[in-house]
């Protein structure tokens, strides 16, 4: 009985090994993943009225202001500035 799993022991090294060969190197599989792709930050701003911080690119201008929603354009700047 020993022998027997000696046997199947040696056997199974030898046809890992043979295997392992006969696949190549092995690579690197982050190698191979997508990168991320490269992001410029994007630009923030604040609403004049509530304080609320949104992409310039999605703010409303007036004048030198910007407001996150055309009716906090039409309310104008927070009189007390919010915290």
């Amino acid at each position: 009985m020993l022998k027997f799993l000696l046997v199947l022991l040696v056997v199974g090294i030898g046809v890992w090994s043979l295997v392992t060969r006969l696949r190549g190197p092995r690579r690197d599989r982050t190698a191979d993943a997508p990168k991320p792709a490269e992001t410029t930050p994007v630009v923030m701003a604040e609403c004049a009225h509530c304080g609320l911080h949104l992409p310039a690119a999605d703010a409303v201008p007036e004048g030198s202001r910007l407001y996150c929603s055309d009716a906090h354009r039409r309310l104008g700047p927070a009189r007390v500035p919010p915290e």
